[in-house]
């Protein structure tokens, strides 16, 4: 099983086509029998959870029944995980994109109702870079409480040690929203969560006061990117494997 994010941003000329995308790319999506499973997003402003989308920036997350062949051309990449219409329509708006190829290793939660990344064990002997993905869809009653204490939180994650990129998404603003962050390894990432006290607590409330209807948190391990956001590769630097069972 192999999933893959790529970021998307668009010239601000053609927002409008990006609205657009979220809708008619879901029926290449659907029809394409590689992936198992796949969002279409937005992506919020500074990196984590966030209340501000980013109108230019987008987001596909999906997951491959078959691992890819990550030596081919970018174009031939992008055409493999997404489809011949995907792939063109992101060159014929000149988008700029940037992919992360990712194996799911650890986790728990669901989403949809669904184990989409397979059945993860809790924990694995891995120690390398990692990726994290962290979603939730939150109750309507929580919302207050959750943009109160999460946000300031996942703000600080940024000056973190260990920290090296990250990108909030999310498929409804406000309440169904997602963090993935990548750290150089497993061990910096869970000094942060678990040594910070701020942390620590909002992760107690959150299950103590069930302010999530649904939820999922899991690990993976990079096996390559390609492409850029912003102008730059954030993991151009990061060794990467796939050769971790």
């Amino acid at each position: 099983m192999q999933a893959s994010l790529t970021i998307i941003r668009y010239h601000p000329v053609f927002i409008p086509f990006a609205f657009l995308a979220m809708a008619i790319h879901r029926l290449p999506l659907w029809l394409n029998g590689s992936i198992s499973f796949y969002k279409l997003m937005g992506c919020g402003r500074n990196g984590t959870f966030d209340k501000q989308p980013d109108w230019r920036q987008w987001a596909i997350l999906s997951v491959r029944k078959e691992l890819l062949d990550k030596d081919l051309p970018e174009k031939m990449l992008l055409r493999k995980l997404y489809g011949r219409f995907i792939a063109g329509w992101l060159h014929f708006f000149k988008c700029e994109t940037f992919t992360i190829l990712l194996k799911p290793i650890e986790g728990h939660g669901c989403w949809d109702g669904k184990q989409v990344m397979g059945d993860l064990p809790a924990k694995s002997s891995y120690e390398g870079p990692i990726a994290i993905l962290t979603r939730a869809t939150i109750r309507l009653n929580k919302l207050k409480y959750f943009w109160k204490h999460v946000a300031p939180v996942a703000a600080r994650m940024q000056t973190a040690e260990g920290f090296i990129t990250s990108v909030g998404i999310g498929e409804i603003p406000w309440i169904k929203q997602a963090t993935f962050s990548v750290w150089e390894s497993k061990e910096l990432m869970k000094a942060f969560a678990y040594g910070m006290k701020e942390h620590a607590e909002v992760i107690k409330m959150t299950r103590q006061q069930q302010w999530y209807s649904e939820d999922m948190f899991v690990r993976f391990i990079i096996t390559g990117s390609f492409g850029s956001i912003r102008g730059e590769n954030p993991l151009r630097d990061l060794k990467t494997t796939d050769s971790y069972n």
